[in-house]
């Protein structure tokens, strides 16, 4: 906006005379109907429920991207039920404490998977024997 000097995001021009409204302003008003006002609670609720338990048991498999994606899922869920004014502010406070949790394992379970790996994205060799992250796992630096 400041570099087209324009006031408002709409008028951007996103290429040879089309705005960013001409292409995106249909779909926000789509998404602001339905995500205020048309999607169904008790939907969001189920495909919450369903994702946290997804992630829960796909990290029991140890397969992080996966499980991340449905970690992903329920904080997209969590935002919608939040637009519909489906949570209290209680049941917000423990959502966003599921959702955290989620969180948590994941990345924790990401670490554990590197490390299973030997670090491969940390080709310095002496750098991982400084850290004590060579454990004997042969990488292909």
């Amino acid at each position: 906006m400041y570099i087209q000097n324009k006031e408002s995001v709409y008028d951007i021009e996103w290429i040879d005379g089309i705005t960013y409204g001409d292409v995106h302003h249909q779909g926000e008003v789509d998404y602001s109907h339905y995500n205020f006002t048309i999607a169904d609670v008790e939907t969001l609720l189920t495909m919450f429920k369903l994702s946290e338990q997804e992630a829960l048991r796909v990290l029991d498999k140890a397969l992080v991207q996966p499980a991340y994606d449905y970690v992903l899922k329920c904080s997209h869920l969590f935002n919608l039920l939040d637009a519909r004014g489906a949570i209290s502010v209680t049941e917000r406070t423990a959502y966003i404490g599921r959702i955290r949790n989620l969180a948590r394992a994941a990345a924790k379970e990401y670490l554990a998977q590197r490390e299973r790996l030997g670090y491969p994205l940390l080709k310095d060799v002496s750098r991982r024997e400084a850290l004590g992250l060579d454990r004997g796992v042969k990488t292909n630096d």
